[in-house]
């Protein structure tokens, strides 16, 4: 028998559980993936080694949750479906995002197990009132997405009174990197800007490019996962996030700076709502002694001629 630990890992297969999978292998621990495989990699799975096992099954089904997380000590439940699918789909998204929270869970509770991981959003805010965005600051989530999020984490709180079951919610902001899915708005928007500046076009930008992001770099999110697995304290929601908010306007010029291309970005003068993202990070600090690591401009050069 091994004495090695075994995490749980809904949704391992991943682009965020992916990059976590490694530096949990690094700290000696062996790793069970739980992953329907709807957007995993099973190949780069595969080449993670024996200490990784895969269980290709949906979260929505609470006996396989149930019986494929015997015997592990910490879980980390990522999977999900994204903001976009959810607004296309809600009844889907209720189930998987909503079921499939309480199911892994209601498993973790049952079976004991020292620390839960959830990979919940910053989308749990809403519209925020103030910058940068606090744990306890109002959260009014919009989409059936961001609404399950919410509801994990008031999920976790019950858990914890009822079992016991010790957790950290992570609150991710916008999460890019080597990997990344083109489907979701932020990635896509950085995609279009890029494909428009290789082909020596102008990103074009709605407004002014008022509109901000928080981005924070995958490895930084994947540190942030495994600070949280083995953290002193928890039991609370905590943001994962760079604490700088970059303009759309930034980031048109960090990504053609990236490309080295001579364009200027052109705006196009219509009403946008703008929207404005920015971690406080001090909890993170506190609570994971988390700090990011990889600035925006050296992630984004990185990662465009990396391409």
């Amino acid at each position: 028998m091994s004495s090695k630990e075994t995490v749980f890992f809904t949704g391992g297969a991943g682009f965020i559980g992916l990059h976590v999978v490694p530096m949990l292998l690094e700290k000696d621990y062996k790793v069970r993936i739980f992953d329907n495989m709807f957007r995993g990699d099973r190949e780069a799975v595969a080449a993670l080694g024996d200490d990784v096992e895969l269980i290709d099954q949906d979260v929505r089904y609470g006996g396989s949750v149930h019986a494929a997380m015997k015997g592990c000590s910490k879980v980390i439940h990522a999977a999900a479906v994204s903001i976009n699918k959810s607004q296309a789909d809600p009844h889907e998204s209720m189930d998987i995002n909503m079921i499939g929270n309480h199911n892994v869970f209601a498993a973790a509770a049952e079976h004991g197990v020292d620390r839960l991981v959830y990979c919940s959003s910053a989308s749990v805010y809403g519209d925020p009132e103030r910058l940068p965005m606090h744990e306890d600051d109002k959260l009014l989530p919009i989409t059936p997405y961001c609404i399950a999020k919410r509801a994990g984490e008031d999920l976790l709180a019950y858990y914890q009174r009822r079992a016991n079951l010790s957790w950290v919610a992570l609150r991710f902001f916008n999460v890019y990197g080597p990997g990344q899915k083109t489907t979701a708005y932020y990635t896509s928007v950085i995609n279009h800007f890029v494909n428009r500046i290789k082909n020596g076009e102008p990103p074009v930008i709605d407004g002014k490019g008022e509109q901000s992001m928080d981005f924070i770099h995958v490895h930084d999110i994947a540190r942030s996962v495994v600070l949280a697995l083995e953290s002193e304290q928890a039991n609370v929601p905590v943001n994962v996030g760079t604490g700088i908010d970059t303009s759309i306007a930034d980031l048109a010029r960090i990504l053609i700076d990236a490309v080295g291309a001579d364009v200027e970005p052109q705006f196009n003068p219509r009403d946008v709502l703008v929207g404005r993202r920015a971690a406080d990070t001090t909890r993170a600090k506190e609570v994971l002694g988390f700090e990011p690591t990889i600035d925006v401009r050296t992630g984004m050069t990185e990662l465009i001629r990396g391409q």
